[in-house]
């Protein structure tokens, strides 16, 4: 099988994904139908990738195209969704969907609601949704490979959808940036 992984290097997870593969190309960069094409990969897994599939890749793929989203969807879609759950004070958690033309609007396949335990910073909690869709990846990866799931369609009438640029008007919020406890944050939300 041969994977395609978007996004950042992340140690962990590669070494792990280089184990249920025969090959793995990484890439951070746009890609084209082309370079699917010419690489012949199975498998598109996209976990914090930066740019949008384009629709002719979608369809190329025909389902083998996922995303890993520290979000508990349909809420906070987009952008910092960690940051958001907390702001807007919506259900916390992870999930892996096929990738449409929509932002994170996909079928969902598999996603779990997590807790948070204590006063922890919103670096803490992102390393733990980071953990928990990793966890949860390599406990579902037959079943999403194989295409063993009964995809749940979202509800794109419910929850939320935030851009990079809408947290501008929240950043007086982050008084130690990304090590911000949330109980400060949402103190100074109110």
């Amino acid at each position: 099988m041969n994977i395609l992984y978007l996004g950042p290097y992340r140690e962990g997870f590669c070494s792990k994904l280089q184990n249920c593969s025969e090959g793995i190309y990484r890439t951070e960069e746009k890609i084209a139908l082309d370079f699917i094409k010419l690489n012949k990969f199975d498998f598109v897994i996209s976990y914090g990738y930066r740019h949008i599939i384009s629709k002719e890749i979608i369809e190329y793929m025909q389902n083998k195209i996922i995303n890993l989203h520290i979000s508990y969807l349909p809420w906070n879609r987009g952008a910092d969704p960690n940051f958001w759950s907390f702001i807007e004070d919506t259900r916390k958690g992870v999930t892996i969907h096929l990738i449409d033309e929509g932002t994170d609007t996909g079928d969902i396949i598999v996603q779990k609601e997590v807790k948070f335990q204590g006063d922890i910073t919103l670096r803490e909690s992102y390393n733990i949704l980071t953990r928990e869709i990793e966890e949860l990846f390599f406990e579902y990866w037959t079943v999403i490979y194989s295409g063993e799931y009964i995809p749940v369609v979202q509800n794109n009438y419910e929850g939320s959808l935030h851009y990079s640029k809408d947290k501008e008007k929240y950043n007086y919020l982050l008084v130690d940036g990304w090590d911000t406890p949330i109980s400060k944050l949402i103190e100074m939300r109110k």
